[in-house]
């Protein structure tokens, strides 16, 4: 298995619940195949750039270890998923 690093930023306009609720979502795929080593919700801040109309954001910073089946399949359901505004994965070096 190899290092990860996840960012991804959630909607500002869904409730805290919605929000909790699409975190535990995320967890739970990478839990299955792989396992989390840091999770970090940062909370609602202003956005770089507006996206999608949108200034502000939940970001949520996730390091976990895992295969290529679990990036896969977090990669496709972060693509579908209308909650979130932007994801980027990276292979952690350190």
């Amino acid at each position: 298995m190899r290092k990860y690093e996840i960012m991804y930023i959630i909607r500002p306009d869904i409730e805290q619940e919605a929000v909790q609720a699409t975190v535990e979502k995320f967890q739970n795929i990478i839990n299955n195949g792989g396992e989390i080593t840091k999770h970090d919700v940062m909370g609602k801040r202003r956005l770089a750039y507006e996206i999608n109309k949108l200034r502000d954001g939940h970001y949520v910073l996730v390091h976990f270890n895992a295969n290529n089946e679990v990036i896969s399949e977090l990669d496709r359901v972060m693509k579908i998923s209308d909650e979130i505004i932007r994801y980027l994965i990276v292979k952690d070096v350190a």
